[in-house]
């Protein structure tokens, strides 16, 4: 085996230094190197699909509660949007909440509807990306409704502090979509290979 000539540049001395080193070995090195920034990669994608169905729970759970508990739909949905309408809301997002969500009662089942088909879809790991655009909306439809819980002149930090539970979940969608979280352990992945 042929010996390569490596050079490596240490920052303490900024002086070049002469190694020689197994050209096999080095070969190895670089496989090892691959194999580990790859068993890595798995390890992100399987982390995702865990968080991605762990996700789906969440929502499956709301959904459900929207479509079949007699709460929501009937006059609980309303109630929400009043006290956004009343207080909560961003200035620019009142009026569309007031004017087109508002009168139309069925769309809280609509609502219900949107978050079983996200849970269902995140679970199965099928259409996770236009799942996640839709998720991704309705958390921030949610943040724009909410906005102003801790009330106008209140600190910046707590109205971030107060869409704990919509802005993450935001984030999420964010990573399920870039990461094409569907690939690992769902469905969309078995369709593309």
């Amino acid at each position: 085996m042929r010996a390569a000539t490596i050079r490596f540049l240490f920052p303490a001395k900024n002086e070049p230094v002469k190694r020689v080193c197994n050209s096999a070995r080095l070969g190895e090195g670089v496989l090892d190197l691959y194999r580990s920034k790859m068993g890595a990669a798995v390890s992100a994608s399987k982390t995702i699909a865990v968080v991605r169905m762990a996700t789906a729970v969440f929502f499956i759970l709301f959904g459900q509660y929207k479509l079949f508990g007699s709460g929501f739909a009937n006059g609980g949905f309303q109630e929400y949007l009043r006290g956004y309408i009343a207080g909560s809301a961003v200035s620019f997002y009142r009026p569309i909440l007031a004017d087109l969500v508002l009168p139309h009662a069925v769309l809280g089942y609509a609502v219900g509807a949107v978050e079983m088909f996200i849970g269902v879809s995140l679970l199965l790991g099928i259409w996770v990306r236009p799942a996640s655009v839709l998720g991704a909306l309705h958390m921030l439809s949610l943040t724009l409704a909410t906005w102003w819980d801790p009330g106008h002149g209140a600190p910046v930090w707590r109205y971030f502090g107060a869409e704990l539970d919509h802005l993450p979940l935001l984030f999420l969608f964010v990573i399920f979509f870039v990461s094409d979280a569907g690939r690992q352990w769902g469905l969309d992945g078995r369709w593309q290979k």
